[in-house]
This record gives structure tokens, C-alpha cells and sequence, in this order.
């Protein structure tokens, strides 16, 4: 069953964090893929200056502005579909990228997807690993923008999965708001994209305070 809306409708950072350890599921020409979120990176409107909402609201970045639940997917540097998951009330422009997955259904499928993208014998921890990896290898592309997160299609569930090691660090791939520790994760496993606790001598930092 998919999560209610009453889940997204929160502070962002509260979202983020509770995402770890939920089943994104996408159905699309009679495949089904899924996987358990294992890392996501919160945008917390536009005071952030490194969400899409800083410079007020646009065509691109509309579907933050709506009910939450809802998916934000957009093309980045015209190579890979991320997806985003609205949240907070609408009118404020909040939403979580979400970066990996461990995946746990349709395997097969993801790997062809991932293989007709010219990566070939991707081990299974690598098959969602980053966000633009996660996309192709689940079918999720613009098509699936502003996709009501409620519904049958595109959607999250909660399996009863325990998600313990949360750590939070630095997001990625940004300059501005670099500063600000809002990307979650799981530390103990490898389908996380980018640095993890532990790794290289670093440590877990705290949960951080929601600013919206």
C-alpha cells in the first residue's frame, strides 16, 4: 500500500530521514522494479541556495510548489532524469533527491535497462548507486514528473525494513549550500552513492535541525 500523503506533508529533513529504509516501486510496460531507499538529500525551499526553488518559482520547478507527494523529475545537464519527492505543504518548494537504492525486485530488468545504457555486468549493489544510475535502472523519466506518489504506479511502502546506521553528511555535487549536512544515509551499505561514515577516518554527524 502506498505511503499517505499525510507522510510527505512535513518538515523536509523529518521526510528525508524516514524515506531511509521505504520501498520505491515503479511499474511501467508490465515490469515492476523496486528497491529500499538508502540515501536521499533534502531542499529545503527557497532560502536554500542550492535548491531549484532560490530563484522563485518557474515552468521547471513547478511541481515543487504543489501537494506534496507528488514526483519532481527533471533532466540534469541534458544526460540523467533525478527524481525528487515534493514535500511540505504546497506553496512551499521542498522536496528530497533521492540517490540510492538497494535493489530487491526486478533485477533483471534494471540490469538490462542499466546494460542498454552501455553499462553491462553492474553488480547488483551498483545497480541504483547514484541518482541518475537509480532512474534508468527503475524506468523513471520525465514522463513520471508531477506523478502522484499516492497512486498505483510510482510509489512508496513502507515493508517494515528497520533502518538503522542513518548517518547525515555534506550533499553532493553542489556549490552553493554545500555547508549544510542534509543528505542522509545508511553507513553500512555499498549501495550508497557518495561518502559514508567511516569511510576515510570521517565521522557520523548528527541529525541536523529542519530550517524551512
Amino acid at each position: 500500500m502506498p505511503l499517505p500523503r499525510s507522510f510527505y506533508a512535513r518538515p523536509t529533513l523529518d521526510v528525508a530521514r524516514d524515506l531511509l529504509g521505504k520501498v520505491l516501486v515503479h511499474r511501467v510496460h508490465g515490469a515492476t522494479t523496486a528497491g529500499v531507499i538508502v540515501e536521499a538529500e533534502a531542499y529545503v525551499g527557497e532560502a536554500d541556495p542550492a535548491c531549484h526553488a532560490a530563484a522563485g518559482p518557474t515552468r521547471r520547478n513547478r511541481p515543487m510548489y504543489g501537494e506534496p507527494g507528488h514526483a519532481y523529475v527533471y533532466l540534469n545537464y541534458g544526460v540523467h532524469f533525478l527524481f525528487n519527492i515534493v514535500t511540505e505543504p504546497a506553496g512551499h518548494p521542498c522536496a528530497v533527491l533521492i540517490r540510492a537504492l538497494e535493489p530487491i525486485e526486478g533485477l533483471v530488468t534494471m540490469r538490462g535497462r542499466r546494460a542498454a545504457g552501455g553499462a553491462r555486468d553492474v553488480p547488483d549493489h551498483e545497480l541504483c548507486r547514484g541518482p541518475g544510475n537509480l532512474t534508468r535502472a527503475m524506468g523513471i523519466t520525465i514522463r513520471d514528473n508531477m506523478a502522484d506518489l499516492c497512486g498505483d504506479r510510482l510509489f512508496l511502502e513502507d515493508r517494515g525494513l528497520v533502518a538503522s546506521e542513518v548517518a547525515w553528511g555534506p550533499r553532493i555535487g553542489i556549490t552553493a549550500g554545500a555547508d549544510r549536512p542534509w543528505r542522509c544515509y545508511l553507513g553500512g551499505t555499498p549501495s550508497v552513492s557518495g561518502w559514508r561514515a567511516g569511510a576515510r577516518g570521517g565521522r557520523q554527524r548528527r541529525a541536523p535541525q529542519n530550517r524551512s
